[in-house]
């Protein structure tokens, strides 16, 4: 049988007892040792929320190249706009590939403070400040309040990890409460001419961070799952649901009991068109620059040793994002 992405309705862990809120937990729980991916409903996001966010951000990436780079990403943060070819993800797992076919556009914590906190935050300015295109007056507002909204859920949703991996509910809570999640809406454009060899809209890669939570549209050339079996399986698109995936990070902090598995976005077919437009909206959630990241205290024992060392959720990062910019360094050779 093919494999599917497990469906979860997690408004039971928002409203329900005990007994509800720990079902919730253990089917997070099967999904994320099995797969590391699931739907998810029941989480209260406004489906208008959405469509506002589709909508300002398709009006950005419509300008004229020449108006989108006043926004280009500086090297030493991830803010702002990254040109159509100028990264790879695959290079996060040192596989050298063509650059994906994609723009995008990224900003991080919203009124972050101004504190020796904030400011020490390395090694990389994790709270800089965002970058916001002049000339669309809805845009801040929007995606401020999506970036708030998904902040909400990524706790919840860190909340029934812990209680799924067998620990106090709120253990992850000091570990995320000042975070530093980048939140980038993926722009992948018709395409109008063949792609190279090799060459896919996201080259296969696995996420960085704790958890991924996504909203993709229902436009051809979309996300797929590497399958145990070493198939690729494609992850529908139901209206009212997020995607969750796990990142590198959880992994490690699981001993590897939750898998972070390889992914990749495909190209539409060739005939596809203006119908093949594609707007992914996702959220990268990172626990604090210096949360320390070692096995779980319920993920190790005698038989199952811990098999990472110690990390720091800044540092890991870092280490990832610098190798997909390798892609983009490349481009400006």
């Amino acid at each position: 049988m093919t494999p599917t992405i497990p469906l979860i309705d997690i408004a039971p862990f928002l409203t329900g007892g005990a007994c509800e809120r720990h079902a919730v937990a253990q089917a997070v729980d099967a999904a994320c040792s099995d797969m590391g991916f699931l739907l998810v409903t029941g989480h209260g996001i406004p489906a208008a929320l959405v469509d506002d966010m589709r909508r300002v951000s398709t009006a950005f990436f419509e300008r004229p190249l020449e108006e989108k780079l006043r926004y280009r990403m500086p090297p030493d943060r991830y803010r702002g706009f990254i040109a159509f070819g100028n990264e790879a993800l695959a290079y996060s797992l040192d596989e050298e590939t063509p650059p994906d076919l994609k723009e995008s556009f990224s900003i991080g914590p919203v009124d972050a403070p101004d504190d020796a906190y904030h400011r020490a935050a390395t090694p990389a300015n994790f709270f800089a400040p965002n970058m916001w295109p002049e000339g669309l007056p809805e845009f801040r507002a929007t995606w401020t309040a999506y970036y708030r909204r998904m902040e909400a859920l990524a706790a919840t949703l860190m909340r029934i990890f812990a209680l799924g991996l067998g620990m106090d509910e709120r253990f992850f809570d000091d570990k995320i409460d000042r975070h530093i999640t980048n939140f980038s809406v993926l722009h992948y454009p018709p395409q109008h001419e063949a792609p190279r060899p090799g060459q896919l809209r996201a080259g296969a890669h696995t996420d960085y961070g704790s958890l991924t939570i996504v909203k993709p549209d229902a436009a051809e050339g979309g996300l797929q799952v590497l399958g145990k079996d070493g198939s690729w399986i494609d992850v529908p698109h139901v209206p009212d649901a997020f995607v969750v995936n796990l990142g590198d990070l959880m992994a490690e902090w699981t001993n590897d009991r939750w898998v972070s598995t390889l992914h990749r976005v495909v190209n539409p077919s060739r005939g596809a068109g203006e119908a093949a437009r594609r707007i992914s909206m996702t959220f990268f959630h990172q626990p604090n620059y210096d949360a320390v990241v070692k096995c779980l205290p319920t993920c190790a024992d005698a038989a199952r040793p811990a098999r990472y060392g110690a990390t720091t959720s800044g540092e890991h990062v870092w280490m990832k994002i610098n190798k997909q910019r390798q892609g983009d360094l490349a481009a400006d050779r």
